[in-house]
């Protein structure tokens, strides 16, 4: 083991099974390095709390060891988390992160694509909503990393999100829990290939599989993605009598206030009626009942995103990769 605070790069080198050489290729991305080796380097990173002498990596490229964040919502839970965990990845490579809020339109997001160049940032990572409108305004050779939504033509790097079969797996649990009539907690625009229409998709693919045929009726949407929108779905699904048992959210905060909104009416869950949420937020463990939830690798999806951004700082002309993280179920009260 490494003492953390006396930690040299040659003792990153021998945790990895690497030459010192290499894990200066990795942390200043000089020259292709083996993704195994890549991989390996940055966990021995991890593990041993190596920190990147970033003043000096930063005077000798010209850079300013600084990558914005731009989230639609710095008060959202969800993306409180993903920032955090940027933060954190960032500063075991020696950056820091500036974060803006886009408030989720085409324009907060060219704002932020803006500020970012204008403050002369070294690349953006940013969760957007509206890609198309923004391709005018990347130049070739800025760096940036999406997050979220698939970028269609590939264009940028990319992290995405396993909409279709997390939400399919959400609904398959509860198909395996008993229930029959499930309902699914959407927004109401499913005209566009977002976020909402790939997590519906799947719940209705799994469905139609199970030959449970979708009823439009048990579609509910919401008035707003707030807590009292979600809270009131959870009242109006109470008094739909259509026999619901199950519920499919399309986030762990959906899901919180549909069930707070269930227990105004006198449902019970998990008794009455299970509910499933996606994201696995840090309060969804802790919720009464505990949140059952998909739970994408969030780690793993801040990790790869700095590794992207760094790595197109350095490379400009590296082709754009895309990449989706693994994930799984989480069990818990909800469904039990």
């Amino acid at each position: 083991m490494v003492k953390r605070g006396k930690v040299t790069m040659s003792d990153v080198a021998q945790l990895a099974g690497v030459s010192p050489m290499t894990v200066s290729n990795v942390i200043n991305n000089r020259v292709r390095v083996s993704d195994d080796a890549r991989e390996r380097v940055l966990a021995a990173i991890r593990e041993s709390g190596y920190q990147v002498n970033a003043a000096a990596r930063n005077l000798r490229s010209g850079r300013s060891g600084v990558i914005g964040l731009a989230v639609p919502q710095v008060d959202n839970t969800f993306f409180g988390m993903m920032a955090a965990l940027v933060i954190e990845e960032a500063e075991r490579h020696g950056y820091h992160v500036a974060i803006e809020q886009t408030g989720a339109i085409a324009k907060g997001e060219a704002a932020a694509i803006a500020q970012s160049r204008r403050l002369q940032l070294d690349g953006l990572i940013l969760s957007a909503v509206d890609i198309d409108s923004l391709v005018p305004m990347l130049s070739p050779g800025y760096p940036i990393v999406l997050l979220g939504e698939q970028d269609p033509a590939g264009r940028f790097d990319h992290i995405t999100v396993p909409n279709e079969a997390g939400t399919a797996a959400a609904t398959e649990h509860l198909i395996d829990r008993g229930c029959e009539r499930i309902a699914v907690v959407t927004g109401g625009d499913l005209d566009r290939l977002t976020m909402m229409t790939r997590r519906y998709n799947g719940y209705r693919a799994v469905l139609e599989d199970r030959g449970l045929g979708p009823d439009p009726r048990l579609r509910f949407i919401l008035d707003s993605l707030s807590w009292e929108g979600s809270r009131e779905t959870g009242r109006r699904i109470a008094e739909s009598d259509l026999g619901v048992d199950g519920v499919v959210a399309c986030s762990d905060t959906v899901a919180m206030g549909v069930v707070r909104g269930l227990r105004d009416r006198g449902v019970n869950v998990p008794g009455d009626m299970r509910v499933i949420g996606f994201d696995n937020v840090p309060e969804s463990a802790v919720f009464i009942p505990s949140l059952s939830t998909v739970n994408p690798d969030h780690r793993w999806k801040a990790a790869k995103a700095v590794d992207l951004i760094i790595s197109r700082i350095a490379d400009p002309a590296i082709p754009p990769r895309q990449y989706t993280p693994p994930f799984e179920i989480i069990q818990r009260e909800s469904t039990a």
